[in-house]
């Protein structure tokens, strides 16, 4: 998948994350877009320690972003919320 394969499934990905997640209202597209590639790239990492990484296809490599954004979406809102509190 070349360069703008990862920017459109990112964007999709990071998008629903934030739906998802109920953060989509403090994003913009661009938030998205990072927060759906770096999603991909926790999202195989942890796939990778679980002994579940490989090639799957288009619809694997969304799900990856999807499911790695909302991890990542979760993580920054339990340490912004922490300092939210303090």
């Amino acid at each position: 998948m070349g360069f703008i394969g990862w920017i459109i499934i990112g964007g999709l990905a990071g998008w629903i994350a934030s739906k998802i997640m109920g953060t989509d209202a403090q994003q913009g597209i661009l938030l998205n877009i990072v927060v759906g590639i770096v999603g991909g790239l926790l999202g195989g990492f942890l796939l990778g320690l679980l002994g579940l990484g490989g090639s799957g296809g288009l619809i694997a490599s969304f799900l990856t972003a999807l499911v790695g954004a909302c991890i990542l979406l979760w993580i920054v809102g339990m340490v912004t919320g922490s300092r939210r509190r303090a």
